[in-house]
């Protein structure tokens, strides 16, 4: 009998045990807003929720990867937008030189300024950024990954940007353009003034092409990246919907649990007010 009374007494207090730690366990609930701390408080819940934790990782690393791209994305549309406006200001240049009327003095001040263009555009097209990234890739666009089996290319290569842009059936470079212009001011006739003219019109030509190319890439990242904050939210919302706490249900589950452990323990210390006599009637 008296073995019988022990086991039951130690199943008693494992009991007690249990219910105080539901209640701690209900009570962090309820202060954390987590009801979901260990695969045992729901096994189908916890292994959604770490399907949705890879998910997430790999979102964010997706969504890493946007960003960058339209960091990068960004820096070639300014660069372009630069040589543009440079290539803008060389027509200036030379259509003012057409006018015959330049002493010596102003044919020196505008070839000093078409080999400073020369020299800024070579500066733009070979810029890094701060991690000493390019801005324009070389020879091939590097392709960056953004979401299950798409990579894109953010930016465009140099060598698209400044090369075989096509001149009267000739493929010539920016710096070729340039070069040209340089010579006609310097001293070229007024046909060779109209030639250098014509040619810068076609490589701004080519740079407004290169643009909207630029802004094609960059838009598409924007959608993407919107794209990517949509599904991170939704997978936000449904892991918050599988380890958030039912604060109605948690509280009462509480109360249930310090009742049931007073009216336990109230019980215990009676017991064990008891003699062994009493403990064997």
């Amino acid at each position: 009998m008296v073995g019988i009374t022990n086991k039951t007494l130690i199943a008693e207090i494992r009991r007690q045990q249990q219910l105080s730690q539901g209640i701690i366990e209900g009570q962090t609930a309820i202060s954390t807003g987590i009801t979901l701390n260990k695969p045992s408080d729901d096994a189908l819940a916890w292994v959604q929720v770490s399907e949705i934790g890879k998910a997430q990782a790999q979102q964010s690393a997706w969504q890493a990867n946007v960003s960058y791209g339209i960091s990068r994305a960004a820096n070639a549309e300014a660069n372009l937008q630069e040589i543009n406006s440079l290539l803008i200001r060389a027509q200036e240049i030379v259509t003012s030189t057409r006018s015959g009327s330049l002493n010596d003095t102003g044919r020196a001040a505008f070839l000093e300024e078409l080999n400073t263009i020369r020299t800024s555009v070579a500066s733009l097209l070979n810029q890094q950024d701060y991690q000493g990234v390019p801005v324009f890739d070389d020879t091939q666009s590097v392709l960056v990954p953004v979401s299950r089996s798409l990579n894109l290319s953010v930016v465009g290569t140099r060598q698209e940007v400044s090369e075989g842009i096509d001149v009267s059936g000739t493929p010539m470079s920016l710096d070729d353009i340039l070069g040209q212009a340089i010579t006609a001011v310097q001293n070229g006739t007024d046909a060779d003034l109209v030639t250098a003219l014509n040619t810068i019109k076609v490589g701004q030509a080519h740079i407004s092409i290169e643009q909207a190319k630029q802004g094609v890439r960059g838009d598409r990242l924007d959608v993407i990246g919107e794209r990517l904050t949509n599904v991170d939210l939704d997978l936000a919302e449904r892991r918050q919907g599988l380890e958030s706490t039912d604060l109605a249900e948690v509280i009462s589950s509480v109360k249930s649990k310090l009742l049931q452990l007073e009216a336990a323990q109230s019980a215990f210390a009676r017991i064990n007010q008891q003699t062994l006599f009493d403990l064997i009637r």
